[in-house]
Order: C-alpha cells, then structure tokens, then sequence
C-alpha cells in the first residue's frame, strides 16, 4: 500500500481517537456497564415484559427416535416387516445411507407405552423419570427441518442456518438480553459422550460461537477434567497480585489501540481479560459441589458425581442457573442409532432420563422453573422404516426431518400440554406443524424479545436468529 492509500485510514483512525472521549472509549464504557446488550436501541425495539429470565438447553445430538421415546403409534404392530406405502413416503428424499434399499419395512418400536399424569401424555417405558414430570412438560410432536444430515441440522438448530459463520442462539441472547452476573459468562456450553454410540458425530466449537457478532457473546466451553475453562488458573509461580497488575497493564496498552482504531474487538479483548481474572474465583465455586446435600445427588442418578457426565452437567446447569447464567446448553452425544438401536437407545435413555427429570423437579423446587425455559430434543427424527435387516429383536433407523418430538418445560410454557400431531407412521404431519425458525421466535418471545427486531448489521444486510421466517406458537405460551 502506497502512503496516498493509507492516508484515508490514517484519518479514520486520527478521527477516532480524537473525537471527545473518544468513540472507542464510549464503546468500552458500555460494555464494561454489565447488563446492558450491545445495541442498546435494538434491544429497546425488541424488548417487552418477559416470563423468562434464562435458557437451559438440553441438546440430544444424533436425534432421538420420537416413535421410540414419545410418538406412540400403536397400529404399527400390526403392520411390522410390510412395505412403508408409497402413499406415506410421498417421494420424499432419504440419505444416501437408504436411499438405495430395495425394501422399507416398517419397523414398529418394541417399547411399552403409557399415558402419564393428568395431562394423559403418551411416554415410553424407556423415560420413567420424564413420565413422573409429564405434568411439567409441554411436548411438540410436529417439529420439522430442512436438513437431512446431522452438521447443518446441528448448526441449524443452534444458529437458524445451515451453513457456519451465525451467532448461535445463546450468542442472540447475550447480544439481546446482556448478563445477569458479572463475574460468570453469559453463555456455556458443556458436552457429554453417550454410552449409546460412543462413534456418533463430532460436534464443532462453533455451535457456540458467535458468529458475526463480536465475540464477547460467544459461547464458553466448560471443560470436565482440570480447570473448567482453560487458562483459568494462574501459572506456577505468579501471585494473584502479580496477575492483577499484568492486566491492568495490558489494559491500559489495549486501552490505547481502542482509542486509536476504534475496534470493538479491542473493547472484547478488555473485557473478556476482566471476566476471565473473575471467573479464577467464581468458576471453582461454581463447579464445587461437594456442598450439595446427599438426595440432590439422588435424584439426579448415580452419575452426577461423576464429571463430564449429562447428570453432572445437569447439575452444574441448575448451579449456573441460580448464579445467573444467561443461557446455558449441554449437548448429548451418541443418538445416531442407524443400526442396533434397541441396545443404543436404551443407554442413551439411561444416561439422560433421570438427570433430565431431576433439572424440571430441582428447578421447581428451588422456584427458578417459572423464569427458566428448559429445552430437550435433537436436530431432527428416525425413519419409521428399517435402515438395514430387520429381525426379531433389532432394527436401525435412519434420519428423518419431517417430523419428530420435543419437550420443553417452564419459563412461560403451558405446563402438561402436546402440540401437533403426526400420521399414524409417524413419517408426516397431520396437524400444527412447528419448524426450527418457530421453535426460536417463542423461545424468544417467552424471554421478552420481539424475534423481528433483534437483529445485527452486517455486510449491508440486518439478521436475525429467525432470518425471514418465524411464527410464535402461541397455543403453548
């Protein structure tokens, strides 16, 4: 670049740090100012009185089978090892993983069903502790998506795209809503591998992450072995007073390139220094649970002693909830069950259930279940068809958008109620169909956000989590 071409961006830069007090120091000034989001008029256009303060959702990647776990369809039988009837199927597209089967037999589950609660709901003998709460649930039968293949479902679920590079949904939430507790992230994200396919699919940092949006709102990955956030800890050797006045330093020197540039990066980079110095005292106290009283560790099962699990992240979700947490995802591998399902299903179910149940119940107890909105499903449905042979006591299925099962609990939410219905193979919808760009807009709604409002410019253009589309499902709030 000649000197006459950097003179335009000299002057930008002159511009800014000259400007009274500085833009970059305005900018910093409101993101050090705690709860209040990135742009203070969008979330005043998009914001009204909210039943919901926080989000805990419980993502089961693989997709859960919903003819398996909640979709009952008792005439299925009947029908086990005939031909799905072309009149179902309707054409419609199959992965490459069945699509060049010469048979589809239907393969109907081998679980009991039974209704629960006074709302009547249909659950699977494979969910008994769900069964007990089926009061607090509001079950959505009719979910569907565009995706066929579980990476741009996952990120379609989490972002309201397909394709990478959007603010995942807890990104919008920080962005829209700010933090409850300065001194924890707004946003966490924790992992677990299932004991249903210990092969199942990776899943990516940037289902946390946040996009365009500056990276202050990112997800924060909380680890399971040493420290939960890596760097956490001071290294051997510095004093926590020596750390103290390493940031400040820095932060006058990163203080100095934010009046110069302007980059609201910069002002990240400051912040994020200061949350991390916070987080080294209250991150330990989070993750310490060795106050929790004995039954609390009952009801969320024998693995919630055991780090990294789903029942000890539950836990950790219901710690992060009481503290502030703004919203708060664990993500559940191992229910990709193409073949082998009854064997993998049932310890899916077994690491999942009781933890599930215990977060409802322990939430309501505690008087959070009312201002929490708690999530649980996967990125879309199983085929009531067989993937693979079909014998007397096994079967696979493959993955299927046009329908499947989700429960979601508080916040706003009518409790014990089901929404949406499907044909009797569970393979199409009848009634109230609810697609992923809905599902955002209530869970929006329910936190006080107008989905059409809160949006983020970039690259000339306004987005939003629900990009054009979106309808608020209000027969459930």
């Amino acid at each position: 670049m000649s000197p006459t071409e950097f003179l335009p961006d000299l002057n930008r830069r002159r511009f800014l740090s000259s400007t009274t007090a500085g833009l970059g120091s305005i900018a910093l000034t409101s993101l050090l100012q705690g709860d209040v989001p990135a742009s203070a008029d969008v979330a005043s256009e998009s914001r009204f009185p909210a039943k919901a303060k926080r989000v805990i959702y419980l993502f089961q990647s693989g997709a859960p089978s919903q003819m398996d776990l909640f979709d009952w369809k008792p005439g299925l039988a009947d029908l086990r090892a005939t031909e799905l009837p072309d009149s179902i199927r309707r054409g419609q597209r199959l992965t490459g993983m069945t699509a060049t089967q010469s048979s589809f037999p239907v393969a109907p589950t081998r679980y009991r069903f039974a209704r629960h609660g006074e709302s009547g709901a249909w659950i699977s003998e494979l969910m008994p502790h769900t069964a007990r709460v089926a009061d607090e649930l509001c079950f959505i039968k009719s979910m569907h998506t565009e995706a066929i293949n579980h990476d741009p479902a996952v990120t379609f679920f989490q972002t309201g795209a397909q394709l990478a590079g959007r603010p995942s949904i807890g990104s919008w939430l920080a962005y829209g809503l700010g933090t409850e507790n300065a001194n924890l992230p707004a946003f966490v994200a924790m992992i677990s591998q299932g004991s249903g396919n210990p092969m199942d699919q990776p899943l990516y940092d940037r289902l946390w992450g946040s996009g365009f949006l500056p990276s202050k709102y990112q997800g924060v990955k909380f680890r399971s072995v040493g420290d939960p956030v890596l760097n956490l800890s001071n290294p051997p050797g510095v004093a926590e007073g020596t750390r103290r006045r390493v940031l400040d330093d820095l932060a006058q020197l990163n203080q100095l390139k934010l009046d110069e540039f302007g980059d609201p990066e910069i002002a990240t980079r400051i912040t994020q220094y200061e949350l991390a110095y916070r987080m080294q005292s209250s991150v330990p106290e989070l993750v310490d649970v060795s106050n929790e009283p004995e039954h609390v560790f009952e009801m969320y099962g024998p693995d919630s002693r055991k780090p990294g699990t789903f029942a000890a992240n539950c836990l950790l979700a219901r710690r992060m909830a009481e503290r502030g947490v703004r919203f708060i995802q664990l993500f559940h591998r191992g229910w990709d069950q193409h073949t082998n399902l009854p064997k993998q299903i049932t310890g899916q179910c077994r690491d999942t259930d009781q933890p599930s149940a215990a977060l409802v119940r322990d939430l309501r107890q505690r008087g959070l279940l009312d201002d929490t909105i708690v999530v649980w499903g996967g990125e879309f449905g199983r085929t009531v068809y067989c993937q693979g042979e079909l014998t007397a006591d096994n079967y696979g299925r493959d993955h299927h958008p046009r329908c499947f099962t989700i429960w979601l609990a508080g916040g706003g939410i009518r409790p014990g109620v089901t929404h949406g219905e499907t044909d009797d193979f569970s393979y199409n919808i009848t009634r109230d169909p609810v697609h992923v760009h809905d599902l955002h807009a209530t869970i929006l709604n329910c936190l006080g956000i107008d989905h059409t409002k809160l949006t983020f410019k970039f690259q000339g253009r306004h987005y939003r989590l629900t990009d054009v589309h979106g309808k608020i499902i209000n027969s459930i709030i």
